[in-house]
């Protein structure tokens, strides 16, 4: 009774009426509140009724009702509980059962003690009651259990018709596909062919419910191996982070030491010319200040010989001064050759700048999922030979592509001479193979499904195969023409390459031809021989047309997005099957180069 307590308290309470749940419905946010509560707290908010959706009061989300039109009050009647709260009602909550009393005693206000449980209805009797029980023709065969103590059984829960408010849904449409009462089956399903008894069907119900578990299961184990691998990728991933960053780190430290030993350098060449510079104007001072020296002390000597008396003393000095005597040092030491006049540090902006900006520390590329890296570098990372055991002549792959399969990535392509639809993939560290042979030449393939091909085959037909990896054949669909390249479309329409006539057909899975797509330029056909075909991304259909030597791209409703080469041009690009080894790898690269047209 405390554990009853505490869950009605904690899990089975609408925090609008809080009290426990009546007729509970649980919300796109899971928060479960009354039917009654949460339509009430609806009508009070304005935009919920123009958005035609049921307001959650604790946290704002709307909840989309599935038949707006029906009046307010019944917006919430198809919003179920969770299993889990609908669970703990049926075991805890106040319809659970209380097994220590008989309920057909209490109810003539009697007390007794039950003895057995009666599970189809749904009643508790005491040992008069159960022998009346027994006594009556209709519940003379039902099953009675033993009850040894205080024991709560959960009481299977009745849904009531939404129309019938009285009666309880028993009856399933499988016509309709719809759940019932009595009265709904004779008013609307009288003319349906298969109409059961909810009972009736619960075995099979039950068993596709525990196929749906085994499936979910499995999906499970299948997510819970990605995450882990995902687990794996952020370790080797943040490895590898660290990795550039370190390298990042070493160029920019390689760059600067570059800029600080050219730095370095222009700092020696200045300090050595500037210490020459000052050295020669140091020099100069030198050299002038001796000079003005010698010019005072011979104005001095000339002053002193014209205040002499004798006149030869002035003549004298006279003829020293006219021969020059006194020379001017400092003058012949400012004329020497090689002296530096003026330092200057010319700098170029524009050039720096330039340097600056085609400095290359390295780039940092980002590959997005599903999205063609143009620039990327090809890099061979396997090659496989198609040829395997029992094959009778040279292979000769035509078509190929790649799929994932339970986390193996498998090729799969066609064999035209050993007439075979080839897959390769590895399993255990160990390269497998599988090999379906057919009646005739095999051409092109295309993906359908994540685990479909379909091929084209010489004899008119198209197979259909499933890849486990290993090879499965699904179907043959007959067509009236032989067809060669193939692409998928949607998952029910194909488009087709055929020579005669050369044209595109879209076909639906049954081989029936929807419509034919054949081009015209200046009242010529384009096509010529339409080898191979493959869907872009905008859902256009890519040609290689060997009849032409050309790509084009092409609407599903027959119009040219392009050619390539122009129509005006006389380039050829197309290489023919014979030209290429029997190998993957130049298939896998051809593919490659067309996606590049892509």
């Amino acid at each position: 009774m405390a554990t009853s307590q505490k869950l009605e308290e904690h899990f089975l309470t609408c925090t609008i009426c809080t009290e426990v749940f009546d007729n509970p419905c649980t919300l796109v946010c899971y928060h479960t509140f009354c039917r009654k509560c949460v339509v009430n707290y609806t009508k009070t908010k304005p935009e919920a009724i123009s958005a035609k959706s049921l307001l959650c009061p604790f946290c704002s989300k709307m909840t989309k009702v599935s038949e707006p039109d029906r009046p307010v009050e019944e917006w919430a009647d198809d919003v179920k509980p969770s299993f889990v709260i609908q669970g703990l009602l049926d075991s805890f909550g106040p319809g659970s059962k209380d097994t220590t009393s008989c309920t057909c005693c209490h109810a003539e206000g009697e007390a007794s003690l039950a003895s057995v449980w009666c599970s189809v209805c749904d009643e508790s009797l005491c040992d008069r009651c159960a022998r009346m029980h027994k006594r009556f023709p209709s519940s003379r065969h039902h099953d009675l259990i033993d009850l040894s103590g205080e024991v709560n059984i959960a009481r299977k829960r009745k849904v009531m018709c939404t129309e019938h408010k009285d009666e309880c849904v028993q009856f399933l449409c499988k016509d309709c596909k719809k759940v019932t009462c009595h009265t709904c089956c004779i008013i609307y399903h009288r003319k349906c062919e298969s109409v059961v008894t909810l009972e009736s069907e619960l075995p099979a119900l039950k068993s596709k419910l525990l196929n749906e578990k085994e499936n979910l299961r499995q999906k499970q184990i299948l997510i819970e191996k990605k995450v882990d691998t995902v687990k794996s990728n952020v370790i080797t991933e943040k490895d590898r982070y660290v990795q550039m960053e370190s390298k990042i780190k070493s160029s920019g430290r390689k760059a600067r030491e570059t800029i600080t030993l050219k730095e370095n350098k222009l700092l020696v060449e200045l300090k050595e010319i500037s210490e020459r510079h000052i050295e020669q104007l140091n020099a100069d001072i030198k050299s002038g200040e001796i000079s003005v020296q010698m010019y005072r002390q011979q104005a001095e000597l000339i002053d002193q010989t014209l205040q002499s008396e004798c006149d030869m003393d002035v003549y004298e000095m006279y003829q020293g001064c006219d021969a020059g005597d006194v020379e001017d040092v400092g003058h012949t030491d400012l004329k020497e050759k090689g002296r530096i006049a003026r330092i200057t540090f010319r700098q170029d902006s524009d050039k720096l700048s330039r340097a600056v900006d085609d400095l290359q520390l390295g780039e940092i590329d980002v590959l997005y999922d599903g999205v063609l890296d143009l620039a990327a570098t090809p890099v061979l990372r396997d090659t496989i030979s198609v040829t395997v055991a029992g094959d009778q002549s040279d292979a000769r792959p035509l078509d190929v592509t790649a799929l994932v399969i339970h986390d193996t990535h498998t090729v799969v392509t066609t064999d035209h001479n050993n007439m075979s639809v080839k897959s390769f993939y590895t399993r255990d560290n160990q390269s497998c193979h599988s090999k379906l042979s057919l009646d005739s030449q095999p051409w092109g393939l295309t993906k359908l499904q994540h685990n479909q091909v379909a091929v084209t085959v010489k004899n008119k037909t198209i197979i259909t195969v499933e890849v486990n990896p290993d090879l499965v054949l699904l179907s043959t669909i007959t067509t009236n023409k032989q067809y060669y390249g193939i692409t998928s479309l949607t998952p029910s329409t194909l488009a087709a390459g055929s020579r005669s006539p050369p044209c595109v057909d879209i076909l639906d899975m049954t081989g029936n031809v929807l419509r034919s797509v054949s081009p015209l330029c200046n009242g010529t056909k384009i096509l010529k021989n339409p080898c191979f075909l493959c869907t872009t991304r905008t859902g256009n259909i890519l040609v290689s047309d060997y009849g032409s030597q050309r790509v084009l791209c092409l609407t599903p409703e027959g119009d040219v997005v392009f050619t390539y080469p122009r129509q005006d041009t006389q380039h050829r690009c197309i290489l023919w099957a014979s030209q290429v080894p029997t190998q993957v790898t130049f298939w896998l690269l051809c593919a490659l180069r067309i996606m590049w047209f892509i």
